[in-house]
C-alpha cells in the first residue's frame, strides 16, 4: 500500500524546547491511521505542520510524492481538537463560507451541504447560530465542514469529544464510510477503545521521538507474551496447580464468565497451546480458554512508562 503522506525526519522546535525529534511517519494510502501519545508529545505540533500551520524547523512532508505546500490545502481536512466555529454567524451561512474557502462554489458548497444535512438529520439548523447549539451539535457542524469538500487525507483530533454515545457511533460510522469511499485518515486520541475498533496502523509518539509505528497487528504482535486466560471447573485444584506450575508461570486472575470457576492467567514460555490444554482437560471441564492479546492501551503504558 503506497503513502499518501510522508514524514520525513521532521524536527520541531519552540526556543529551548524540542517538540518533535527527527520524526519520521509513513502513513498509507486508505488507511486509518492512529497517532497516539501522551499530552504534550508532539502530536499536536505534528499535525500543525501537515496542515502548514506552522512550519517545520528541518526535515520535510511528501503528499502524494509531491513536497507539502498551499496547494495541497484543498486535499486536507482537519477537524481539531479545539473547535473553530464563529459563535454569532448563522450554520448554513458560516458553513458555506468554510466551504468556499476549501475552493468548493457557492453551488457545489450547497449541493454538498444539503447531503450532509438530510444525512446527520440536522436540516432545522441552518438558520440557527452556532451559540444556540449544545457542544455535541456544534460538533456536528464541525465534522460536516472538515469532510464536505470530501479531501484526500482527514486529520480527526479527539472526534468524540463532546458527543454522546449514541452520537458518536454516527460518526464512527460516517468515518469508516469515508475510508471505504477512498479518504485516509489520520485519528488523534486518547480514547484507545476507538483505536482498537477503528485504526488498521498507528503511531505512537512520546517526549517528541516517535516510539512504535507498523499496522496495530503487527504491533501488537510485537507486545504478546504467549499468555493464556484459562477458566476451568475442577474438583482437585491442588493436583491442577501443581501439574501446571511444573511448566507454566501461573497465576490467579479474572475475568467476566457465566460459570463459578477456577480462574487462571497462564504464560507459556517456549511451549504450544496444546500441552496446555492437554493438561486442562486431563483436570477438569475447560470453560475460557483464550490467548490474551495485548490492547492498545496495554501497549501504550507500557511503552510511556
Amino acid at each position: 500500500m503506497n503513502p499518501i503522506l510522508e514524514v520525513q525526519n521532521v524536527v520541531k522546535r519552540y526556543a529551548d524546547k524540542t517538540a518533535l525529534n527527527q520524526v519520521s511517519l509513513s502513513i498509507p494510502q486508505g488507511s486509518i491511521y492512529g497517532l497516539l501519545g501522551p499530552n504534550g508529545a508532539g502530536k499536536t505540533s505534528l499535525i500543525r505542520i501537515i496542515n502548514q500551520i506552522t512550519l517545520p524547523d528541518e526535515g520535510r512532508i511528501l503528499l502524494d510524492g509531491e513536497p507539502l505546500g498551499p496547494q495541497h490545502i484543498k486535499h486536507i481536512g482537519y477537524m481539531p481538537e479545539e473547535r473553530g466555529l464563529y459563535k454569532t454567524m448563522k450554520v448554513g451561512e458560516q458553513a458555506l463560507y468554510l466551504a468556499q474557502l476549501k475552493g468548493l462554489s457557492k453551488v457545489e458548497a450547497k449541493r454538498q451541504l444539503e447531503y450532509w444535512f438530510e444525512k446527520l438529520e440536522i436540516q432545522g439548523w441552518w438558520n440557527k447560530k452556532i451559540q444556540e447549539l449544545s457542544k455535541g451539535m456544534a460538533q456536528k457542524i464541525q465534522f460536516v465542514v472538515t469532510v464536505l469538500h470530501q479531501p484526500k487525507l482527514l486529520i480527526f483530533d479527539e472526534p468524540f469529544s463532546g458527543f454522546d454515545p449514541v452520537n458518536a457511533n454516527i460518526i464512527k460510522d460516517e468515518i469508516l464510510e469515508l475510508q471505504r469511499k477512498g479518504s485516509t485518515i489520520i485519528f488523534s486520541t486518547h480514547r484507545m477503545e476507538s483505536v482498537e475498533e477503528m485504526c488498521d496502523h498507528i503511531a505512537l509518539i512520546h517526549q517528541s521521538n516517535k516510539l512504535i509505528e507498523g499496522k496495530l497487528v503487527d504491533v501488537k504482535k510485537q507486545f504478546r507474551t504467549n499468555t493464556y486466560q484459562v477458566g476451568i471447573i475442577c474438583n482437585q485444584i491442588e493436583k491442577l496447580m501443581y501439574d501446571l506450575t511444573q511448566k507454566f508461570e501461573v497465576a490467579h486472575t479474572s475475568f467476566k464468565s457465566l460459570n463459578n470457576e477456577l480462574q487462571l492467567e497462564v504464560e507459556l514460555g517456549n511451549s504450544v497451546p496444546n500441552e496446555l490444554l492437554q493438561i486442562l482437560v486431563l483436570n477438569g471441564q475447560v470453560t475460557h480458554f483464550v490467548e490474551k492479546i495485548p490492547t492498545v492501551n496495554d501497549i501504550f503504558i507500557q511503552t510511556v512508562s
